[in-house]
Parts: C-alpha cells; sequence; structure tokens
C-alpha cells in the first residue's frame, strides 16, 4: 500500500519525532511505499491566503505551492498523522495542511450546497499522538483531537475504512517505560496496517 505520513512537531529529538521514525521503519518493513511528509523539515506553510480564500471553491484556481500536496495526499491509500495534541486541538502547521489541502475537488465535493466527502482513495487512516495532560482531562474537554480523527476524517475517506487512533496521555508525567510501552503497541499497529 502506498502511506502518506503526516508529521507534525519541529523537534527532532521529540518523543513525537521518534514515534515518527518508528512509524516510517515499521511500514518500510512491512513492504509499504512511504510518502514521509514531515511538515517542518519541509517548511509548509500553513497560513491560507486571502488569495486561496477567495478562490477556495474554484478547483482550477488552487494555490500552485499547494498542488504537491494534493497529488501526494491523492496517490496515497493509507494515512497516518503523527502529531502532539496542543491546547487540545492539531499543532498549527497539521491544522494549516488541512485547511489548504483538504480543499474541494481533493477531499470532497460540493453537490447541490453540500459538501460530499471523497478522499476514497484513502483505504485504512491511523493517528499516533501524544497529551501533556491525562486521558481524562482531555475527556473532560471532549477530546477534539480523538473526535476529528475518528469522526471528520472516517467520513471522510473511503467509506468504511478503518480508522484507528493511538494516544499517550499524561506525557507531563511520563517515563521512559510508559513511552517505550507505547511505542510497543505504535510498532504493533504499524505492522498491521
Amino acid at each position: 500500500m502506498k502511506i502518506l505520513v503526516l508529521h507534525a512537531h519541529p523537534v527532532e529529538t521529540s518523543f513525537n519525532a521518534a514515534l515518527h521514525r518508528l512509524i516510517v521503519e515499521r511500514l518500510k518493513a512491512k513492504g509499504h511505499v512511504i510518502d514521509d511528509c514531515d511538515l517542518y523539515a519541509e517548511n509548509f506553510e500553513p497560513r491560507l491566503s486571502a488569495a486561496e480564500r477567495l478562490a477556495y471553491h474554484d478547483p482550477r484556481t488552487h494555490d500552485e505551492a499547494i498542488a504537491p500536496y494534493v497529488e501526494r495526499l491523492k496517490s496515497a491509500e493509507g494515512l497516518v498523522l503523527c502529531y502532539p495534541v496542543w491546547n487540545y486541538g492539531y499543532p498549527a502547521i497539521l491544522k494549516g495542511y488541512f485547511d489548504r489541502v483538504f480543499l474541494p475537488g481533493v477531499s470532497f465535493e460540493m453537490v447541490n450546497g453540500k459538501a460530499r466527502p471523497s478522499l476514497h482513495n484513502i483505504r485504512k487512516v491511523a493517528a499516533v499522538t501524544s497529551y501533556g495532560g491525562s486521558r481524562l482531562r482531555a475527556w473532560l474537554m471532549g477530546d477534539p483531537p480523538r473526535k476529528l480523527v475518528q469522526r471528520l476524517m472516517r467520513s471522510t475517506v473511503r467509506p468504511g475504512a478503518p480508522v484507528s487512533y493511538m494516544a499517550h496521555y499524561s506525557m507531563n508525567l511520563s517515563t521512559d517505560a510508559s513511552r517505550a510501552a507505547f511505542m510497543e503497541k505504535v510498532a504493533a499497529r504499524m505492522d498491521a496496517f
């Protein structure tokens, strides 16, 4: 399977970066073709310009700088997101990716004024993330990142595609053992992707 791995963390020595390396390594070892998109390393511009917003609904006028990202997304059969949860949401660079790349004619079509999901080339999705706070704290806040992946992504990709969400909570209190245990779970999930 051709898998697009979207990574969004600015620090190469972070736990999230270690997860990213593990994901790519395990998927390659299983024979998948990996398109490794490290948004920070690629210096992705997350800001939607005024011109892009004005032309948003006209697929013929999408920003040329976004075209390679659109092609990478449209040619993928699987999608793996690797990012930290910050302020109960995606890092700005990843949110900007969704704003600028998940466009009409790419991830959805407008039909009679209603959005119809169309990213049906994606047959499988996984998200691997970490939270500074506890699972209880995230739950009390409604855990928006989990819902965005499990609900929005599920409704955007091929109908019936499996969507998994793996989170290491309480990073502020994590230990070498808790991080190693989570990495083992991620490795197993990637081996089965």
